[in-house]
């Protein structure tokens, strides 16, 4: 899919290790590895500094799962790092080459949850895969200014610390959504399709409790029709609902009708058929027109908020 910003586009793909961690789905006692891929503007001779956007992949994605969304940001002057979460994107790789493919405990736990069976079984779920997306999402993003502080070059010398957006698709989103409550130094955030698993706080009398507390940040949350009628039925989307009909000026809620949940990502390009027997049968449609949509409404989004008026005007 063809970009519409001026700058080249170049990549690099790095894995980080975390000290601090243990891996949760290895018995063998090593620490968490997770793998980023950057795509930045190229040839810039680092004169400028350009805006941090991480990225966090679906339930079962992968860290290329939206790369025409990259690309289209990278060509008019984003830094994307898309992260590949070891053992909850369906494959990843590492910098040496290594691949990691998703865990069979962590696949059958996405295929018994069920919110409306069982909301006790899904709390406890909803908060360990937040905090192992969450913790990743901070371990990259405190790693990446790391090193831009620290004079590292490549693309951490393009790297502006004070314009940071946190992106996700599904269960991506979900993490996303939650970094701007742990963290003050996101200002923007993007969710493809995402409940706010993060201000689930607990169960009571059969029902989610939700945090009590208006949300920090400027959010875009975008659906397709797989999930856009259903929002005030399905109860893990409770908060998303009610962002429809009582929100601030800085939430926007946006229907992108035509197609479904797996549509939001690069898998309508890649395997369409594949994509119709995910979505049920979902009709014929524009994919690449659709996507295009999706990234346009990002890219003005993220312009709103990470970039200057004078910057935005230049690449429009």
């Amino acid at each position: 899919m063809d970009v519409t910003g001026p700058y080249t586009i170049g990549t690099e793909r790095y894995t980080y290790t975390d000290e601090k961690r243990t891996e949760n789905y290895s018995d063998i006692g090593e620490n968490r590895q997770v793998n980023v891929v950057f795509w930045y503007p190229e040839g810039t001779g680092g004169v400028e500094l350009y805006p941090l956007v991480v990225f966090s992949h679906g339930g079962l994605g992968t860290e290329t799962s939206n790369e025409s969304l990259y690309r289209e940001l990278a060509s008019h002057g984003y830094i994307v790092g898309a992260i590949g979460h070891p053992y909850h994107a369906f494959w990843t790789k590492s910098e040496d080459g290594r691949t990691t493919f998703v865990s069979r405990a962590y696949f059958a736990e996405l295929q018994r949850e069920d919110a409306g069976r069982d909301k006790e079984q899904s709390f406890r779920y909803y908060q360990s895969w937040m905090g192992i997306r969450t913790a990743d999402i901070h371990f990259v993003l405190d790693t990446i200014l790391a090193r831009a502080a620290g004079g590292a070059d490549g693309v951490y010398a393009l790297v502006d610390g004070t314009r940071i957006g946190v992106m996700g698709h599904s269960l991506g989103g979900s993490a996303a959504l939650a970094i701007p409550r742990q963290r003050d130094d996101v200002v923007a955030v993007i969710a493809l399709e995402s409940p706010f698993f993060y201000e689930i706080i607990g169960v009571e009398n059969g029902e989610f409790l939700w945090l009590d507390k208006a949300y920090p940040v400027p959010v875009l949350n975008i659906y397709s029709d797989s999930s856009w009628s259903h929002l005030s039925a399905w109860p893990q989307y409770a908060r998303n609902a009610a962002l429809l009909t009582d929100a601030p000026e800085t939430a926007v809620s946006l229907h992108l009708p035509g197609a479904g949940h797996f549509s939001l990502t690069d898998l309508a390009l890649a395997s369409p058929l594949l994509t119709r027997l995910l979505e049920g049968g979902q009709p014929n449609h524009d994919r690449v027109g659709y996507l295009q949509e999706v990234n346009r409404a990002c890219l003005e989004f993220l312009n709103r908020y990470l970039k200057n008026p004078a910057e935005t005007a230049e690449i429009k």
